[in-house]
Order: structure tokens, then C-alpha cells, then sequence
């Protein structure tokens, strides 16, 4: 495969254009960086995880993928998906987990390489658009849900299906609802919507995080029984092997495809609305080689499985990246945090992160979508409603959901 970014390197000599991508690069890092550590809660391992994911993935996406302004890193449905594929092999935040994330990552890699050096992307298609519409939906009200827990500050064991693990955490929180963490989690809320309506330039993630982490210190939230990020381990990622065994590969087979492809489905569809708006050439084989790589890079460096964001991709675009430099320069200033900023992250609040996650992912639930589908095509309409509800069902077994939609989706195409 060729590497796309060398094209570019002529266009960085124009003063203009590294000054907006550097800036471009920034902008996004500030985001990234407790949008990441959120989303690596959300898949079940330490925070700086999160951190791990976003320092070679979005270097190495840019490098060797298509898109100039996609950014990579930690993404709340590929997050979701590893917790839900993980957690029945190993207790969430243990060393068999920890192992097992980075090789998820690694088999997701290698996948997707595969797919895109063999010029197979089209075998994507196979996900139709109902699928993923009813899938997203269900996905996001999961996501959502899940971060309850942290929001009212209680605990709760989990049950076989999801919305029995809901209908816990409500209880718990009707019975122990703890007010300081839930007075947290409104002040973030309100911040990031309230920048969000009036001051949209700017980084609201980023303003929440900085004053519900200096209230947090000041307050003395820790000793009040508050949940804080705490210590986050100063350096950055090495490189490690995972060590695994054939069973444990075969039992991570089914959900690395299923990621690989969702994880794929979700970058590529973000980078061609980005092409269509500054008229670029995409290339979905070379998206699926660069992608793939950044995952395997992130395995290997201690991180887990990445994608394109939406959210992210959409900062650096408005920002005006202009090339795949401003995705170097984020995991660049992601490297810096790692080596030196690492302790005023120390007092971060658990109910910030899940309040980032949940205002991430409210834009994700969309009706209108599968309403459309119902009226134009009914098999389409039928697809999306079985998909959405079987994936809420049978969760956190999401891949059962989403391939019940694709067998009924081919059934009815037959």
C-alpha cells in the first residue's frame, strides 16, 4: 500500500497551511484527551488507556489512511463493544482484561489490514444501512445507560442483561444516591450545553473538565466520598506483546470481525463526508490499511481498539486542517500529556467523564432515520426495528444483535 500523506508534505511548506493544521492539531487534543480517558472507563480499563489509544493510533491513521482530516482514537461504540466482548472472559480492570483489550485491538488490526490489502472493502456492504441505524440507536441508549452508575455515585452488581444492570443501578440510586457526585455531574452537563449554545468556538469538553476538576481539589470531593480519576501512570506507552492461547483467539474471533467492520463502517462514513466537502480522493482500501495499523499500533503500545470519531473529525475540519500533519501534531501534544500533565488529571471526577460520554453519544439516538426507512422501504423499516431491539435485548451480547439484523437483512434481500 502506498502512504497517502507523502503527497502532502509539498503543501506544508505553505507558512499558512502548518499554522492551521498545528492549530487544527491542538484543538483536537484538548478534546481528545478527556474524551479518551471517558471512553476507556466506558470499555472497562484504567483511564490512561484511553491516553495510550490516542497517542500512536491517530499519527499512524494519518499516515498510512486516505482521509486528511479523520481523526483517530478512542470512539464510544468500538469502547462499548470491547467491554461488551471482554467481560465475560475477565473482570473488568484485571490484568486478563487488560491483556485481552490490546489483543482485541491487535486481530481488529490485522483484519482490517487484511481487508484493505486485499482490496475487499466492499465486504462492508454486507452491514447495510438499516443495521447500522437501528444498531446505533440501540448502542447509544446502552452507552448511556451504562454511565447511570457513575453518575448518581453508586454501585451495583451486574446481571446477565443489561437493562436488569439498569434497573439495579436505579434502585441503588433511589436508596444511595450520593449528592456531591451527582451536583458534579449537573455542573458538567450544564457547562459543556451551555458553551455548546453560546460560546460554540469553544473546547466545552475541555472547560468542564478544568473546573469540575479544580471544584473536585478545592471541595474536597475525594474525602467525600467522591469517585476521582486518581493516579495516572507518568511516561509514555511501551512496547508489549500480549500473550494469549488458541482458545482465548477463537473466542475473540466473531466480536473482532463485527468491531473491525462497525469500527470501519463509522470511519469511512465520516471521511466521505469530509471528501464530499473539500472534494478530496478517498480511497476506502487505503482508509481500511491505515486503520488497521493504528490498531495494531495500539495494541502493541498498550492501548485497545480505536476508530474514526465524528465528533473529533468534525473539530478538525472547522478548525481548518487542511492535512494529515494536524492529526500527528494531536498525538504529539496527547505524548506531552502523557510525560508531563498527567498529575493535574489526579482530581478529574468519575461523573465528568460519564457526563462526557453521555453528551457524546445524545446525538446518536435518531429516530427519523428508521421512521424513513419504515415509510420509503418496509423490509428496510422491519430491518432497523428487529436490529435496535434485539440489540437492546440480548445485550451486552452486541454482536448477537447485529448479526441477527444482517442474516434478516440478507434474508429479506433473498
Amino acid at each position: 500500500m502506498l502512504i497517502p500523506t507523502f503527497d502532502q508534505i509539498g503543501e506544508l511548506r505553505d507558512p499558512q497551511t502548518l499554522k492551521v493544521d498545528i492549530l487544527a492539531g491542538i484543538t483536537v487534543a484538548l478534546v481528545l484527551v478527556p474524551q479518551s480517558m471517558a471512553y476507556a472507563q466506558l470499555a472497562g480499563l484504567p483511564p490512561y488507556y484511553g491516553l495510550y489509544a490516542s497517542f500512536l493510533p491517530p499519527m499512524i491513521a494519518a499516515i498510512f489512511g486516505s482521509s486528511r482530516q479523520l481523526a483517530t482514537g478512542p470512539v464510544a461504540v468500538v469502547s462499548l463493544m470491547t467491554a461488551a466482548t471482554l467481560e465475560p472472559l475477565a473482570t473488568a480492570g484485571s490484568e486478563g482484561f487488560l491483556a485481552y483489550a490490546t489483543l482485541l485491538a491487535i486481530m481488529i488490526g490485522i483484519f482490517q489490514m487484511a481487508l484493505g490489502i486485499l482490496r475487499l472493502g466492499v465486504i462492508v456492504d454486507f452491514l447495510s444501512h438499516p443495521v447500522v441505524v437501528g444498531f446505533t440507536n440501540a448502542g447509544a441508549i446502552i452507552i448511556g445507560t451504562s454511565q447511570l452508575g457513575k453518575l448518581f455515585g453508586v454501585t451495583s452488581e451486574k446481571a446477565e442483561h443489561h437493562y436488569e444492570t439498569v434497573y439495579n443501578i436505579v434502585l441503588a440510586a433511589i436508596e444511595n444516591t450520593h449528592w456531591p457526585t451527582v451536583w458534579m455531574a449537573v455542573i458538567s452537563i450544564a457547562i459543556m450545553l451551555a458553551l455548546k449554545k453560546w460560546r460554540p468556538s469553544l473546547p466545552n469538553v475541555l472547560v468542564a473538565v478544568v473546573i469540575t476538576t479544580l471544584l473536585s481539589y478545592f471541595s474536597g470531593f475525594a474525602m467525600q466520598g467522591g469517585a476521582i480519576v486518581g493516579d495516572i501512570p507518568k511516561g509514555l506507552p511501551g512496547f508489549s506483546m500480549p500473550t494469549f492461547n488458541m482458545e482465548i483467539l477463537f473466542e475473540l474471533a466473531t466480536s473482532a470481525v463485527v468491531i473491525s467492520l462497525i469500527g470501519f463502517m463509522e470511519a469511512i462514513s465520516i471521511a466521505k463526508a469530509m471528501a464530499a466537502r473539500t472534494r478530496q480522493r478517498l480511497d476506502a482500501n487505503q482508509e481500511l490499511f491505515g486503520q488497521g495499523l493504528s490498531n495494531i499500533f495500539s495494541g502493541l503500545f498498550n492501548g485497545y481498539a480505536v476508530s474514526g470519531s465524528f465528533s473529533r473529525s468534525a473539530v478538525n475540519i472547522g478548525a481548518g486542517a487542511r492535512t494529515g500533519f494536524s492529526s500527528i501534531v494531536t498525538g504529539i501534544v496527547v505524548g506531552i500529556t502523557l510525560l508531563f500533565l498527567t498529575p493535574l488529571l489526579y482530581h478529574l471526577p468519575q461523573a465528568t467523564l460519564a457526563s462526557i460520554i453521555i453528551m457524546a453519544v445524545i446525538g446518536l439516538v435518531k429516530i427519523k432515520p428508521i421512521l424513513h426507512a419504515w415509510k420509503a422501504e418496509k423490509h428496510d423499516g422491519i430491518v432497523a426495528v428487529i436490529t435496535f431491539v434485539l440489540t437492546l435485548a440480548l445485550a451486552p451480547h452486541l454482536d448477537q444483535g447485529i448479526l441477527v439484523g444482517v442474516f434478516v437483512s440478507l434474508g429479506l434481500l433473498i
